[in-house]
């Protein structure tokens, strides 16, 4: 079985829940050794910017970026976010390997709108980097950076990335880990099962937006990418990676129909 687990960055901003986190990782590669982990690192990347007296600002959940931001998303995303988490899975056992989508052109994006400057959206993946790594053993880690075949480095929105290597190497599932226990609905109870359609309208209606409405979006593009099966999941909840690797019912499951 293929699996992807992408973790939010609220999930990797503590020392001990990032250890934490990296332990469940570690045991679900050794039972499972065809897994990638593809993370974010927005809490990281707005506490880096602030300290630079740089403006965090976003449109339709995504951060606008400029030059500026871009260097950032390179020592944040791709530097520091990644290769303390790199650095977590080594210390639990497992054989962590960090990387972004720039290397082998394992995700190639192009610009998303000029409004948000170096913003990019994912327009293929070539999985081939993630089937040599797999293949020897290691546990690829891709922080949410692309970039194109003429050299332009771009900020990609993590839950896009997870979906684009996911769709790429063909998973089989593909689970969110994130600072909410799952999709809600208008009175705030979690929908435990969702469609493509019921999602759409929770996004129309404005139940869903910013963060939420990014991770919707890249659901529907998972399950009409060829994923089997996406959940959104609560990442701090006790042993969460265990549980739902064993099919437990939790946070809320998305189905085409």
């Amino acid at each position: 079985m293929k699996i992807l687990i992408k973790l939010g960055g609220t999930l990797l901003d503590d020392a001990a829940t990032r250890r934490a986190v990296a332990a469940q990782l570690a045991v679900a590669h050794k039972a499972n050794p065809r897994t990638v982990v593809v993370h974010g690192g927005g809490k990281q990347m707005t506490r880096f910017l602030a300290e630079r007296n740089i403006e965090s600002k976003f449109v339709d959940g995504l951060r606008v970026t400029s030059a500026e931001v871009l260097d950032a998303v390179l020592k944040v995303f791709a530097g520091s976010v990644n290769h303390e988490l790199v650095a977590s899975l080594v210390a639990a056992g497992a054989p962590a390997v960090g990387i972004t989508g720039i290397d082998a052109c394992l995700t190639e994006a192009e610009q998303l709108r000029a409004e948000l400057g170096f913003v990019g959206k994912p327009v293929r993946s070539n999985p081939a980097l993630l089937e040599t790594l797999i293949g020897g053993g290691f546990l690829p880690v891709v922080a949410c950076v692309a970039g194109d075949r003429q050299g332009q480095i771009y900020n990609v929105n993590a839950d896009q990335m997870a979906v684009s290597c996911a769709s790429g190497f063909q998973v089989d599932r593909l689970l969110f880990l994130t600072d909410v226990d799952g999709v809600k609905d208008l009175s705030g109870q979690v929908i435990p099962t969702l469609s493509l359609d019921q999602s759409r309208l929770l996004i129309a209606d404005g139940v869903a937006t910013g963060g939420m409405q990014a991770k919707l979006n890249a659901a529907g593009e998972a399950l009409l990418g060829g994923v089997r099966e996406v959940v959104i999941a609560p990442g701090a909840a006790p042993d969460i990676i265990a549980r739902l690797l064993a099919g437990e019912a939790v946070g809320t499951r998305f189905v085409r129909g």
